[in-house]
């Protein structure tokens, strides 16, 4: 059945005998469906971080300037946050296959010419496009596994979903780098196309709109399709202004940047103005009314934690390894990758789970893995060994994945079918918002806090200070008995080798502190998961429904 068919005259392909309420209509077994629907996700949020470690290769490549080529990355990020919030209106006004086909078929296209792009303008240009149609891949799939698969069923489901937006992102500058140093930057983007061609004709044959969809959407025909133009101003100005403050801030200081300052204004304007509007729509673009349900509220604060933790993590453990311990891109990427194994070893796991044991005990035990593995990273010192912080790594990667699937599930428990497409947006948004957030807090904390450590240790030090003194004559008399030259010079190296290693350890210190501050945010959120309701059971033939 199509999203343009008539659901009187086509008959039900596929329907479970013991769900309640009707499933997605697939001409194929829905087992199939979900690596089909996860895959593209996987390609989409692979794009965020992909591009990372090619920015000096492209600047290079392109004529510019390293600053100018991180707008590579801010183009992308900016379009792709305005359309997650809307993905739920856009598939009731075109139907969800047609609005998912068109997202792939863009993202190949734009992917296309992103590889082809003979300037940094263009290229940005493209990056734009490619993130304002793979903004819709996450919640589409979401919400079509949401509706293909019955409650018992959705664990299992969400681990294929989950395998991809908590993976990808571990993977992506690893991945990034070796194709880049291999071939070039070009195909970092290339490799989307034929991606893009073989899903789009799988997808276009599997896939359907399931009834109820097909009934929405004929009813808003009925109605008259109306566009909220006030409603999706006020999301591009909140949203992409504050996706800006957050990539360029840190780069900027922040607020002392008159810049900053006024998109920093003009987001919180744009999104206090955005929540008003939509919440006295009849028809909104994004429905904030779901965010009444208190399952489903919490599951997007805990999504928040989710991405900020995820998404915050995968980019300071590498900057760790690489700027303290000597490591090159690759051997960081490695450090990374066996936490995601681990992740895709125990999502299968946790998807059995999730209908024999209580969503929020699981939720729980994820939290305490994860604040466990962060607050013994605070152990960590400049002469950490490899399998020290690969071993930490796996053991917070396990406990991520002992949340996406429960977070998925709960969330929506006692959401209508026809709004699970509205509930996948929001849901995605509050994973891409909290990575957003994560990198730009943990990246400003550790520089503050990188200055606050120096100026202690300096003073601790300063000239006059005996035992400072003491190992700066002694590092003086080394360098000079090995490299020659006047005592004054000696002395002048050896005092410069003291700041370096002053730096190391402030800079050591400063990740210490965002170790903590992550184990405390998720140690903290703990109690408030039992402010969720128990979900009902939903093993054995019986189940069914929301």
């Amino acid at each position: 059945m199509s999203a343009t068919g008539d659901t009187a005259r086509k008959p039900i392909v596929y329907r479970p005998a013991h769900a309640k309420l009707p499933a997605a209509q697939p001409q194929s077994t829905p087992w199939l469906i979900a690596p089909i629907v996860a895959l593209a996700a996987f390609m989409e949020v692979l794009d965020i971080s992909i591009a990372n470690v090619s920015l000096q290769h492209i600047a290079g490549s392109l004529g510019a300037s390293q600053d100018e080529a991180t707008w590579v990355l801010t183009s992308y990020l900016v379009t792709n946050a305005i359309v997650l919030p809307i993905t739920g209106w856009l598939s009731a006004v075109f139907g969800r296959k047609r609005f998912y086909l068109a997202c792939i078929l863009g993202f190949g296209v734009s992917s296309f010419f992103c590889g082809l792009a003979p300037s940094l303008g263009l290229l940005i240009l493209f990056r734009a496009i490619q993130g304002l149609t793979g903004g819709g891949l996450q919640p589409a799939a979401q919400a079509i596994l949401a509706d293909t698969f019955t409650p018992a069923q959705r664990g299992m489901a969400f681990a294929f979903y989950g395998i991809a937006v908590v993976f990808a992102p571990a993977i992506g500058p690893t991945l990034g780098g070796w194709i880049t140093d291999n071939y070039s930057w070009h195909w970092i983007f290339l490799i989307n196309v034929p991606i893009s061609i073989g899903l789009y004709f799988v997808i276009d044959a599997m896939i359907e709109d399931p009834p109820h969809l097909v009934e929405e959407r004929a009813k808003l025909k009925e109605k008259g399709i109306k566009i909220d133009y006030w409603g999706f101003a006020f999301l591009i100005v909140g949203l992409g202004a504050l996706q800006y403050v957050l990539d360029r801030g840190q780069e900027n200081d922040w607020f002392s940047d008159n810049t900053i300052t006024a998109f920093a204004i003009a987001s919180a304007a744009g999104i206090i103005a955005f929540i008003v509007w939509e919440l006295r729509q009849e028809n909104p673009l994004t429905d904030l009314k779901l965010l009444k349900n208190p399952n489903f509220a919490v599951a997007n604060i805990m999504m928040f934690l989710v991405g900020f933790i995820l998404l915050g993590s995968t980019q300071l453990i590498p900057q760790f390894v690489q700027s303290l311990l000597g490591y090159t891109a690759t051997t960081a990427g490695m450090v990374l990758s066996p936490g995601g194994f681990s992740i895709i070893l125990l999502m299968p796991l946790v998807g059995r789970l999730i209908s024999r044991v209580d969503a929020r005990y699981m939720i729980v035990f994820g939290l305490a893995v994860s604040a466990g593995a962060l607050y013994h990273m605070t152990s960590f010192d400049t002469d950490v060994d490899y399998w020290t912080v690969v071993i930490a790594r796996i053991f917070q990667a396990a406990g991520l994945a002992f949340l996406f699937i429960p977070i998925s599930t709960v969330a929506y428990v006692g959401i209508p079918r026809e709004k699970n497409n509205n509930a996948s947006a929001i849901i995605n948004l509050s994973r891409n918002l909290g990575g957003s957030i994560g990198i730009a807090l943990l990246t400003t904390f550790l520089a503050r806090r990188s200055q606050y450590h120096r100026s202690i240790l300096v003073d601790h030090i300063a000239a006059g200070d005996h035992q400072y003194e003491a190992t700066a004559a002694h590092m003086a008399q080394h360098m000079g008995a090995m490299l020659g030259g006047s005592t004054r010079q000696a002395m002048q190296m050896a005092q410069a080798q003291m700041d370096m290693m002053v730096n190391r350890q402030a800079a050591m210190l400063s990740y210490i502190d965002d170790f903590m501050l992550l184990a405390i945010l998720f140690a903290g959120v703990i109690p408030f998961i039992f402010l969720m309701k128990k979900p009902p059971s939903v093993h054995g033939p019986g189940a069914g429904g929301h």
